[in-house]
């Protein structure tokens, strides 16, 4: 199957500019390779056919999903295509017969920090995806248990957010001078 020209390259060759490269694609996401593993650029709303499709090609061990929080580091390495969020959920596949990662970077907004549920593809996410919420603030659509995993329920807000004020408890060792 050979796909039609694109007008605009050929403008663009025709005016002496050379054309700007497309991103290499999997599964219709933009991919990057980093340390060895695939990163694929996935948005919220293909996160599941996305990870289904992995699954189909091999990737059938979810080893982990966790979140990402870039406050304060807001430069960091993405396709020109993908808009950069302040939370990203990073899922972790591993391909045991071609011995092969790959990783979804998906970018979540500040203001609705939420992505879709992997537990009924990869039923091993449920205990990150837990932990994620809880310690990040990322809720998951349809997760089957959505209560706190870390912290207790009354607990206000999310420790691994950039933004968590630190707290501190003072603690007094036995050997200290001055103690008592």
């Amino acid at each position: 199957m050979t796909e039609a020209p694109d007008p605009a390259a050929g403008e663009a060759a025709d005016a002496g500019v050379a054309a700007e490269p497309q991103p290499e694609l999997l599964h219709g996401m933009p991919i990057t390779r980093d340390l060895g593993q695939l990163v694929l650029h996935v948005p919220r709303d293909d996160v599941r056919r996305v990870v289904t499709a992995l699954r189909a090609d091999g990737y059938w061990q979810c080893v982990d999903v966790c979140g990402v929080d870039y406050l304060d580091h807001g430069a960091r390495a993405l396709p020109p295509t993908v808009t950069p969020e302040r939370f990203e959920v990073v899922i972790s596949l591993l391909n045991h017969t071609e011995r092969t990662r790959a990783r979804l970077r998906v970018q979540v907004p500040e203001s609705d920090p939420r992505s879709p549920s992997i537990v009924a593809i990869h039923p091993g996410a449920e205990g990150p995806e837990r932990e994620t919420a809880d310690l990040m603030g990322i809720s998951f659509d349809d997760h089957p248990d959505p209560t706190r995993i870390l912290m207790p329920d009354d607990w206000v807000g999310h420790p691994l957010r950039k933004d968590y004020d630190v707290g501190r408890i003072p603690v007094q060792f036995k050997a200290a001078p001055g103690a008592r």
